[in-house]
């Protein structure tokens, strides 16, 4: 039987400030996560390095903390720059048992039905 877990993911960019846009994102995210017994993972979008800095990601963690949501009620966090080598060992396995498929351009794993 597969995994419904329900899993959301907050995916801020740490090029500036942290403002109500990234808040609403988070608590949504948070919410859902936790109503249904999942998880919300933070994945920091660190793929823009003229841009990203340690101390917007560190502002990042500080206002998730002052809204309430801490390190204990997340997975993560994880860098966008950090993760090919950990998404290929979620996918290799998936790939060869044929549980992917292509959709604009992109893998996708197949869900199962």
């Amino acid at each position: 039987m597969a995994d419904t877990s329900i899993r959301t993911r907050f995916a801020p960019s740490p090029t500036g400030m942290f403002h109500v846009g990234n808040a609403r994102s988070l608590l949504l995210n948070w919410v859902v996560a936790r109503q249904s017994g999942g998880t919300m993972v933070l994945r920091i979008e660190d793929t823009d390095a003229a841009r990203s800095r340690p101390e917007w990601t560190e502002g990042i963690l500080a206002a998730m903390a002052w809204l309430g949501v801490d390190a204990i009620q997340y997975e993560g966090p994880y860098s966008q720059t950090e993760g090919p080598c950990c998404f290929r060992t979620g996918f290799e396995p998936s790939a060869s048992r044929g549980q992917t498929h292509l959709l604009m351009g992109r893998v996708h794993l197949r869900r199962s039905v």
